[in-house]
């Protein structure tokens, strides 16, 4: 195999290794000059890395030369000293919580009692008074909320929940799909709802999965994964086909050792083993190599073909073809070349190759750190631990969090105050800083995504079923996706190729995809799919992260829903996972059932680490670092534009091709666009027009192949009719419902004659012009551009106009050009 690995300065060698291993390499040891921007780790290999990267808390170098000599760390004011050097919050002292790995934040504290404003939960931790007994458990044993604790309180005074018809209402006040009572798992958080239960029983013929779940028996190990826990494909041996050179199958269907072949024995049934002239026979000596195009291995009975690493045989068994290693999901931690027989890792810009795990690490050398939700408050923590904090305290119920980096922002919903708002990072912990966002029409905001390029915030209500986009002050809001959602949960952006994904655990579990303007929906993931919570994006790998928590696993996919691939299956640490996010080769999640935060890498699942414990219902999970948020172009505000010269909002618009639109304009709920496709215009509601009674003369109206373009309809010009333009047929049908009308009044045989003729004629007409009527209804093509603008690629049979300037226009007279003809519009 061979590898090359790319260093700045450096001059790269190439190495022949098996395919698991790669291979680094630069100038020898003894020649090698480390730049002035790099640390020389010394002997014995002489390693150079990066100058930032010397006491960052991180071993780099083999023998660990950057972190000796190190100042200790030195924590701030508002932070205590851990006995392991570390540094947290100094509000985490005497919490009853363990915040330091040796627990040191805990010794020798003192019993807490509480002031005369707060309630004192069964665990001795205080909580404001006004929290108990509001319907929503705020201690962590729910004490707040237990009727000793609320005793004389009316029922007026405390909060029901609601559950759908199809769901189940936890102890704890969540909702889950009815369907899951008794089955074997725990999905609420107090674990009502296996309470009561009796164990399963399988038919002697069916199989029972992890789960409790009954199946066929004959499922098990077919390859199909029919239990939602995958329990019935665990654990399966594989089909001794007889594979392999020291095999050899009999024509009669036995395997037998290939030591026994030409041994003058018969040892298959058929004697197929012993075929008199054929054995000892040299096949690989004939001129062409026995066909094989590289190794030909003779055999006591026939002879194989072989390939060397990197190559595979096809499907003729004699040649061999390059492996493309890079269709094999993380193979490299983010830019994978292939090449005949070997492939290639590189790194993108800002980042470079860790000479120790053989990663790519950004160059910065800035620690990374997590902002994590933990019901009450908002923590901060360096991915290293060296630092954790609380950043916000006394926060009613936060569940979902985002930040903009560029503009250091952090944004947060609350789901007892059904609001959203935001604050800048370092004025967080003063709460007149604190400004509310979005203050209405919330009910459940459980997933919140910031588009740092263009401004705008997204976020989406399980209650409402619904996904909304506001701009970063909460001026203008829009629902973008109302229909086909049941409970939407996580969402996440990507505002350089301008889409949208998120999960949605409703009786049709999904992941889906849309444009940032909603347009373009379309689902990734339907299979293998029950509880989807958390979901990140890997930007610099285009890739899909999310946990199930109801299977227990950590998975990815493409951003077009190919190549899935399970990271991780643990019903210990993915107890009830909640939300995720990813960086470098590090996956980092929280668990509302274990209360913890953890990390593991994000290509094999293994390292599994605790990085905080003892939490109180942790849910939402971001990763803050400057390479996290890369920068695009807000086409919105490019040159002269204000706003895309949109009224109201301006929505990227999904980048498709290099031609795509780049925006599109959008309207409030209560309002549509007007015809220039800028301005907004009030809706109009839609009634059906009541037709008036002509009996004299009842007219049909004219049919018309039709585009409808949601667009106010040009008026005609006075060019364009005329009366001799009219059809005739309209006069014809009008003759013969002015003889129709006369039908019965008394006339002469003859004219009755004329009149009964007349009549056949005109029924055939209006026969033949129904049928013709019918049928043009079903051949003609009707489209409907609710966003012409990403509905058209290059491969589009119907092209719409578009502005020098990007976006989206109806101009006054343009051409449709379809695959055959031209119409003028």
């Amino acid at each position: 195999m061979i590898i090359s690995g790319n260093m700045s300065g450096h001059l790269n060698l190439r190495c022949v290794l098996p395919p698991a291993v790669s291979c680094f390499l630069s100038r020898s040891a003894a020649a090698k000059a480390c730049l002035p921007s790099e640390f020389s780790c010394g002997n014995p290999r002489n390693q150079c890395i990066s100058e930032r990267w010397k006491c960052d808390g991180a071993a780099d170098c083999d023998n660990g030369e950057d972190e000796k000599g190190c100042a200790a760390k030195t924590c701030s004011a508002g932070e205590f000293r851990c006995g392991s050097g570390h540094c947290v919050s100094a509000s985490f002292v005497c919490d009853r919580e363990h915040d330091c790995e040796d627990g040191s934040d805990e010794d020798g504290c003192p019993l807490p009692s509480c002031s005369a404003g707060s309630f004192q939960c069964n665990n001795t931790v205080c909580v404001p008074a006004l929290w108990a007994c509001d319907g929503d458990g705020d201690c962590i044993d729910g004490s707040d909320e237990w009727p000793q604790s609320c005793a004389g309180r009316g029922p007026a005074e405390r909060k029901s929940a609601a559950c759908g018809p199809q769901q189940f209402l936890c102890g704890s006040g969540e909702c889950v799909h009815s369907s899951w009572r008794c089955d074997g798992g725990a999905d609420c958080r107090d674990h009502s709802d296996e309470d009561n239960c009796t164990d399963p029983t399988c038919q002697p013929d069916e199989f029972q999965c992890n789960d409790g779940l009954c199946i066929r028996g004959d499922l098990q190990c077919d390859g199909v994964e029919d239990c939602r826990d995958v329990s019935d494909e665990m654990g399966c041996s594989q089909v001794n086909v007889c594979e392999g050179p020291s095999l050899f199958k009999c024509r009669s269907g036995e395997c037998v050792s290939m030591e026994k072949v030409c041994d003058k024995t018969s040892d298959c049934s058929d004697s197929s083993d012993e075929p008199a002239s054929d054995c000892d026979k040299n096949e690989c000596e004939k001129g062409n190599n026995g066909g094989c195009s590289h190794t030909c291995v003779n055999l006591k009975l026939g002879y194989n073909c072989t390939c060397p690493v990197g190559y595979r045989l096809s499907m003729d068994k004699h040649l061999c073809v390059d492996i493309n290693e890079c269709s094999t999901p993380d193979i490299c931690t983010q830019i994978c070349v292939n090449l005949p027989g070997s492939y290639k890792c590189d790194c993108k810009e800002g980042y470079a190759v860790d000479p120790v795990t053989r990663t790519c690490k950004a160059r910065s050398g800035i620690v990374p750190y997590l902002f994590f939700t933990n019901k009450h408050d908002v923590r901060k923590m360096a991915v290293d631990r060296t630092d954790y904090v609380r950043l916000m305290s006394g926060l009613k119920n936060v569940v979902a969090l985002d930040l903009d980096i560029p503009s250091n922002t952090l944004f947060w919903s609350d789901l007892s105050l059904k609001k959203i708002y935001s604050t800048k990072i370092s004025a967080s912990g003063e709460e007149p800083a604190h400004r509310v966002v979005v203050d209405s029409d919330l009910t459940s905001p459980e997933g919140l995504a910031v588009d740092w390029v263009h401004g705008n915030i997204y976020w989406t209500d399980s209650e409402q079923q619904t996904i909304s986009v506001a701009t970063v002050d909460g001026s203008k809001r829009k629902t973008l996706i109302s229909t086909g959602l049941d409970r939407p949960r996580a969402i996440v952006v990507d505002p350089v190729q301008n889409f949208m994904y998120w999960t949605d655990w409703g009786t049709e579990a999904k992941i889906e995809k849309s444009g940032l303007n909603g347009a373009g929906r379309i689902p990734l993931v339907t299979d293998n799919i029950v509880w989807p919570n958390g979901i990140t994006l890997d930007m610099v790998n285009q890739r899909l992260y999310w946990v199930d928590s109801k299977m227990h696993t950590l998975s990815s996919v493409d951003v077009n829903g190919g190549t899935r691939h399970t990271v991780m299956h643990d019903a210990h640490k993915l107890a009830h996972p909640i939300s995720l996010d990813v960086f470098e080769d590090k996956v980092y999640w929280t668990d509302v059932n274990n209360n913890a935060l953890y990390s593991a890498n994000r290509h094999t699942g293994n390292d599994i680490t605790e990085l905080a414990t003892d939490l109180d219902q942790p849910e939402d999970i971001v990763l803050y670092h400057s390479l996290k948020q890369p920068m695009g172009t807000n086409w919105c505000r490019e040159g002269n534009s204000m706003n895309g010269g949109c009224e109201f909002l301006c929505l990227p618009a999904p980048v498709i091709n290099q031609r795509s639109a780049k925006y599109t304009c959008a309207c409030p709920d209560h309002a549509t666009l007007a015809p220039d496709m800028r301005k907004c215009v009030k809706a109009k509601p839609i009634t059906r027009p009541t037709p008036k009674a002509t009996p004299q003369q009842p007219a049909l109206p004219p049919t018309t192949t039709s585009i409808n373009t949601r667009a106010a309809q040009r008026p005609a010009s006075p060019s364009t009719t005329s009366p001799s333009s009219t059809p005739t047929a309209p006069s014809f049908i009008n003759y013969c419902v002015h003889y129709l009308n006369g039908w019965g009044s008394p006339v002469s045989p003859n004219v009755s004659m004329r009149f009964y003729w007349t009549g056949v004629v005109c029924l055939l007409v209006f026969g033949g012009l129904f049928l013709w009527r019918q049928w043009r209804r079903k051949n003609t093509n009707t489209i409907h551009f609710d966003n012409p603008v990403y509905q058209k690629t290059t491969e589009d049979e119907v092209h719409i106009c578009t502005s020098d300037a990007g976006g989206y226009v109806y101009p006054q007279r343009c051409r449709l050009f379809f695959s055959s003809s031209e119409a003028d519009l």
